[in-house]
């Protein structure tokens, strides 16, 4: 599998992020980040990949993945109609607290056990998966208050297991971790525009022959592989805001339309108006 590392960029205001149906059932995303990440999926059928875990999940899923651990997103291959939020908090949050505030001590030990991955039965995801669904529409306090709350019960859960009998360790260093983030943060703010392997690899203090073997062995891609999934990813969600095939090809950074529309049924399976009028009529 292709593992990615995913640069998540918290809000200044707050303590975690919260997707709201970023629905992702198309696109094969297999990576992992230095964030905690709880998720929660609703009125679908799926497979739960974390690690080395395959397991199905029916209806809904529940689980909360501790940090760099890789795994798919949750969403991959569903064809339904479902709900999906994915709340990622820092590895620190609440570090201190956990440590000294009693009432928060299952709590602790639900963080503790993240590293092994841990997936909810169906009590869990019924008292907890609405409470999840409603985060995104509460003010900063009240939404760090009921986030508190989901992780007590999280913490307290009678149904919950483990995915892994050990924990899941990342295979990768963290100066690999560091130099893939700082290109990732490239990609992410500059992807609009032309950028070549000269760049990136500068950017790395690696020579361009180097920096292409970094990068391939860390993703299992090369760059410019990596750089057109994300720029595909970017035109889907454009796309789907009924914008313009043309506008959205150079928009994202394409140098052709031919190329693009190339691209884009390389990577998606369809070329872009098609995709577009299937996303749109839904």
């Amino acid at each position: 599998m292709k593992t990615q590392l995913e640069q998540i960029a918290l809000p200044a205001d707050s303590s975690f992020n919260i997707m709201v149906n970023p629905y992702l059932n198309d696109f094969f995303f297999w990576h992992f980040h230095p964030q905690y990440e709880l998720v929660y999926i609703d009125g679908a059928n799926g497979v739960r990949n974390v690690g080395k875990n395959v397991s199905k999940y029916e209806g809904s899923d529940l689980a909360f993945i501790g940090s760099n651990i890789p795994h798919l997103n949750f969403d991959y291959g569903v064809k339904t109609k479902y709900e999906i939020r994915v709340l990622h908090l820092d590895a620190d949050f609440l570090s201190h607290a956990l440590n000294k505030v009693p009432e928060l001590q299952s709590v602790q030990v639900l963080f503790a056990k993240a590293s092994h991955g841990i997936a909810f039965g169906e009590r869990t995801k019924q008292l907890v998966g609405q409470k999840i669904l409603a985060l995104h529409e509460m003010e900063h306090f009240e939404r760090f208050v009921e986030v508190l709350k989901i992780f007590k019960i999280l913490g307290d859960a009678e149904d919950s297991f483990l995915l892994h009998d050990e924990p899941v360790r990342t295979q990768h260093t963290r100066k690999d971790q560091n130099r893939l983030k700082t290109v990732y943060t490239l990609i992410e703010a500059e992807y609009h525009r032309k950028i070549d392997i000269a760049e990136v690899a500068d950017l790395s203090n690696l020579t361009n022959e180097s920096f292409c073997r970094f990068f391939k062995r860390m993703t299992k891609l090369t760059f410019i592989e990596f750089l057109n999934h994300y720029r595909i990813n970017m035109a889907k969600k454009l796309l789907m805001q009924d914008k313009n095939v043309t506008e959205v090809c150079f928009e994202c950074g394409f140098e052709s339309l031919s190329y693009f529309n190339r691209t884009f049924k390389k990577v998606t399976g369809e070329n872009p108006l098609a995709y577009k009028r299937k996303v749109i009529s839904v």
